[in-house]
């Protein structure tokens, strides 16, 4: 029995060093393919924007690639375990393994241990990474690549505590300027203030808000009382920032995340619309992560078993089953946003549905 434990270290070795030295490759291989795609797409943007080789890959190969990285983890990972594993399978490796009494639990641990340290390098990359490289790409994108992109938006409602609500006509993420500005303050179902302003401007400076061609109407039981100031700006804070009114629909994926749980808390109270996208992209980060122990188990269970065909039979599955995963984790996202289903359920369902699928192959694989 010592001599066993002894040799199976070294099959845990052997599979993980396997594992994840297929899985660094292939990734490798297919993010060198998806930038190679990405750049004879947008080379004409770098060109009519006269940006350098040096300046594309700072500002923007710089955070796409870990942007694809992530994406394309739960994909490859799939694929990496099915491809070796059946490729063990096909040299008869795993048959001696299981005949010698080692249960198929047991064979799964070195599997377990590589999908452990892919999903911690995940959801470090989801909390500490991608929120400050997605603000590289998605800054190089919205300034050279999405030029019809619109850069203001209209008819802007919002409610920055219990008793305030403003409204914006138009903002412009550019100029960083309202036009048309609204503030009405209430005690209970009262109003007690009322301030209209012809442009609101922010300054960078001194993080604050400039108000232009504003009036001031107080209310104090029947009494009213009125200010205008049509040649002095005046500055005041408020509890809102020029990116709440973010034209981009790519905002989210850069905040960090004190910024985007501190977002969450002002957005249950203002009610803008954008809550659901918020919580769906916090959610995304801590669970997403778990796709690496449920396609593993997938992957282990589908292509332990010696088929005729070899490799390609399993790995042909593989990939359809990959993909569908991708597929329904998009549905997921797209029915929490517009279809009313939680964000905490509409993320957990493809890890849920395949985690099924998984225990069921576990079942009916060879023991």
């Amino acid at each position: 029995m010592n001599i066993l434990k002894g040799r199976f270290k070294i099959i845990d070795r052997y599979i993980i060093g396997k594992y994840l030295g297929t899985f660094i490759y292939t990734l490798t291989v297919f993010v060198i393919i998806i930038v190679i795609f990405d750049l004879s797409e947008k080379l004409d943007d770098f060109l009519r924007s006269k940006l350098s080789a040096w300046q594309v890959l700072t500002l923007y190969y710089a955070g796409s690639i870990p942007f694809y990285v992530n994406m394309l983890s739960p994909l490859i990972n799939f694929i990496a375990v099915i491809f070796f594993t059946a490729k063990m399978a096909d040299q008869t490796e795993i048959v001696p393994i299981l005949s010698g009494g080692v249960s198929f639990n047991r064979f799964l641990q070195p599997y377990f241990i590589s999908a452990f340290i892919i999903f911690s390098a995940n959801l470090g990359s989801n909390l500490y990474i991608l929120p400050y490289t997605n603000k590289l790409k998605n800054s190089f994108e919205n300034t050279y690549v999405k030029r019809n992109d619109p850069t203001s938006k209209t008819n802007i409602h919002m409610k920055l505590d219990k008793n305030t609500y403003i409204y914006i006509d138009n903002f412009d993420n550019k100029t960083k300027s309202g036009y048309r500005f609204m503030l009405d303050n209430f005690d209970g179902d009262v109003l007690t203030k009322k301030l209209i302003a012809e442009q609101i401007k922010w300054d960078s400076v001194k993080r604050s808000w400039k108000l232009i061609n504003y009036s001031v109407r107080t209310v104090h039981g029947l009494k009213e009382s009125m200010f205008k100031s049509i040649d002095k700006p005046k500055d005041t804070i408020l509890d809102m920032r020029p990116d709440d009114f973010s034209a981009y629909d790519n905002i989210y994926e850069i905040l960090t995340n004190k910024e985007l749980s501190d977002k969450i808390r002002k957005e249950k109270i203002r009610g803008t619309g954008i809550w659901n996208d918020l919580l769906f992209e916090q959610y995304k980060r801590w669970l997403q992560p778990l796709s690496a122990f449920v396609l593993t188990l997938i992957g282990v269970a589908l292509s332990s078993r010696k088929v005729r065909g070899g490799v390609g039979l399993p790995l042909g599955i593989g990939i359809i089953l990959s993909f569908l995963y991708i597929v329904m984790n998009q549905f997921a996202k797209m029915f929490s946003l517009k279809g009313g289903i939680p964000p905490l359920l509409a993320v957990l369902i493809p890890t849920l549905f395949f985690g099924l699928l998984g225990l069921y192959l576990l079942k009916k694989a060879p023991k």
